[in-house]
């Protein structure tokens, strides 16, 4: 109860940020909008929906990790997890007390994506559909991480440079979502391929393709990282929640 008591105050509070709330489901749409029109203008196959949408999707999630970071280091200058310290909450109710409506978000922002793709003409069974909501709850889960992390170090006016600028620009990148990575070759793929965004977007390709069998050998990364940064998430917010609480005595 104390969890979801926690958690329910954190939706309203995402719910009240409308203005970042508008830009982390809208950014992503306008994006997938503007590259279909170009798409729509070019004679050879740039950035079709069946690639584009996946990509997409994980290029958006960036956006929930800037809003976890957000949301934390503003509970923190205000000192709001300091006084919540002092009462019966453990560390795993802050933790998934955060994480539940920002998961929730994320699902949101990705069914916005897949609405607005079907729209545009994209045409994937309801079965890949779903595979590919299945596939990304590791993205989702690492982003959250990442907003986890941040949130718990950095400061308000910091995790604005670090979840907004530097965060959006290697999911962006170094996803393959604009660009083949093949094409480019060399040190800089190399390097894409030791993050966990490209193999994202390629787990997410073929699950709406419906290849089935090339999901897990690009989502194992994924879900390596997820799982690497959530516990070391975990690890600094318990050790902070401690610090702080010993600081305060």
């Amino acid at each position: 109860m104390r969890m979801i008591c926690f958690a329910s105050r954190n939706t309203k509070e995402m719910v009240r940020d409308r203005i970042n709330l508008m830009f982390g489901l809208g950014f992503p749409v306008v994006v997938l909008l503007l590259l279909t029109a170009i798409q729509a203008n070019v004679p050879v196959d740039i950035f079709p929906l069946p690639r584009l949408t996946p990509g997409i999707c994980v290029f958006g999630l960036s956006f929930i990790a800037l809003f976890a970071s957000m949301l934390i280091s503003k509970d923190r200058s205000s000192s709001l997890v300091l006084r919540l310290f002092t009462s019966p909450m453990t560390g795993s109710d802050f933790i998934f007390g955060y994480t539940l409506p920002l998961a929730l978000m994320s699902l949101g922002q990705i069914a916005v994506c897949l609405i607005v793709a079907f729209i545009l003409g994209l045409r994937a069974s309801i079965l890949n559909n779903l595979m590919l909501v299945l596939t990304l709850v590791p993205s989702i889960v690492l982003n959250i991480a990442i907003g986890l992390i941040c949130g718990t170090l950095l400061n308000d006016k910091q995790v604005g440079g670090v979840c907004g600028a530097l965060l959006t620009n290697l999911s962006a990148w170094l996803s393959g979502t604009w660009f083949d990575l093949d094409m480019v070759g060399g040190a800089f793929q190399a390097i894409a391929k030791v993050f966990p965004f490209c193999h994202a977007v390629d787990a997410g390709r073929a699950a709406l393709s419906g290849d089935w069998g090339s999901i897990f050998p690009e989502l194992w990364p994924v879900i390596g990282w997820a799982g690497a940064l959530l516990a070391i998430a975990i690890a600094i917010f318990t050790l902070k929640m401690k610090s702080d609480s010993n600081g305060k005595q």
